[in-house]
Order: C-alpha cells, then sequence, then structure tokens
C-alpha cells in the first residue's frame, strides 16, 4: 500500500453563511485542498439530536410513526429529538426530554451505546443513540407540531420490518440492529 505523501486535511479559507435558520444553518465555504486547489463546500450546521430505544421489560421496544415532510412519508422510527443549543442541553437531558414528550415514558436507567455522523458529506449533524429500561407510563407531551402513533413491538417484529422495508430511517435501523446483536452477545443493559 503506498504511503500519503500529504496530510488529509481541508482548510477554510473564506466562510460564507447562505442562510442561518432557527434549527440549522447553511454554508457554502471556500477551502483549501491538501494540494493547495482551491474548491466550495457545502453543508448544513446542525446542533447535534439524541434518538433513544425504549426497551420494555418484557423485551418490546416502543416505536414512534410521523409524518416526515422532506421525503413525503410517515415513517416508523425510535423516539430522538434535535439538542437545543440555545439552553446548552445536556445529552442526557435531551433523551429524557425526547422520551416522555413521544412516548409518554420515563426511564431508570439510560444507557449510550453509539455516536455517529448520519451524512458527513454535507452536515455536521451528530447522532447520539441510547437505549432506556426500567420504564413508566406518565403519558405523552409531544411538541404542538407533532403528530405521532406510538407502538410497543417485540423486539423480532422491529428487525423483521427492517427487513421488509417498513423501517427505513437509518438511525432506527442502526438502534434496533445494534441492541439486537448486544442482546444476543449478552452485553446488554438490565431491566
Amino acid at each position: 500500500m503506498a504511503k500519503l505523501r500529504y496530510k488529509l486535511f481541508e482548510e477554510m479559507s473564506k466562510r460564507n453563511r447562505v442562510y442561518a435558520g432557527k434549527i440549522v444553518n447553511f454554508s457554502v465555504d471556500e477551502v483549501s485542498l491538501p494540494n493547495k486547489r482551491k474548491v466550495i463546500r457545502e453543508y448544513m450546521e446542525h446542533p447535534g439530536a439524541v434518538a433513544v430505544l425504549p426497551v420494555m421489560s418484557d423485551g418490546q421496544v416502543i416505536l414512534v410513526k410521523q409524518y416526515r415532510y422532506p421525503v413525503r412519508k410517515a415513517l416508523w422510527e425510535i423516539p430522538a429529538g434535535k439538542l437545543d443549543k440555545i439552553k446548552n442541553e445536556k445529552l442526557i437531558d435531551c433523551v429524557r426530554r425526547e422520551l416522555v414528550e413521544e412516548t409518554g415514558y420515563t426511564a431508570a436507567r439510560v444507557k449510550k451505546i453509539l455516536s455517529f455522523y448520519p451524512t458527513p458529506a454535507f452536515a455536521t449533524e451528530v447522532l447520539h443513540i441510547f437505549v432506556a429500561s426500567g420504564l413508566k407510563y406518565i403519558g405523552a407531551n409531544p411538541d404542538e407540531d407533532e403528530f405521532l402513533e406510538v407502538k410497543i413491538v417485540p423486539l423480532s417484529r422491529a428487525i423483521d420490518w427492517i427487513k421488509k422495508g417498513r423501517i427505513s430511517d437509518a438511525k432506527s435501523i442502526i438502534a434496533l440492529l445494534l441492541y439486537e446483536r448486544m442482546k444476543k452477545s449478552g452485553n446488554r443493559q438490565r431491566d
């Protein structure tokens, strides 16, 4: 294998924020490549988000279905939401808030299992996935613009929904498959 003769790094030479929104910003920056050539990079700045796989004491999981306007479909997903950067919200606080808002459950235990970049080619978003257990129902409190269907299903059914394309949301696929693998290997959170 050949050794690289340059450093894998791009240096911003000019920032151009083309849109500053309530949730995300869009920028078109000029950057210098390792060979000193100048190119344009378009990307979305995102505050980051959390997703949580709620696991009932019997091993079933809670999914939510909601309409996603950009893809013009209602999708089955695990509960998720963006971090409130204005309030400098901590990950665990965001997880607990989203879990109650979207499902009506609180969790005695919450464990982080993974962080990843969903779309690093054009967004700064980092998504943090958690598993929640020791669930207790207290009543849902969705945001005023959220309309959700909540469903408790066996993990095996959720995995089957992935195989059949009924669950097509990346964060949910990652969380469900990783949790299934953890459960099979014995490395799982105790209920």
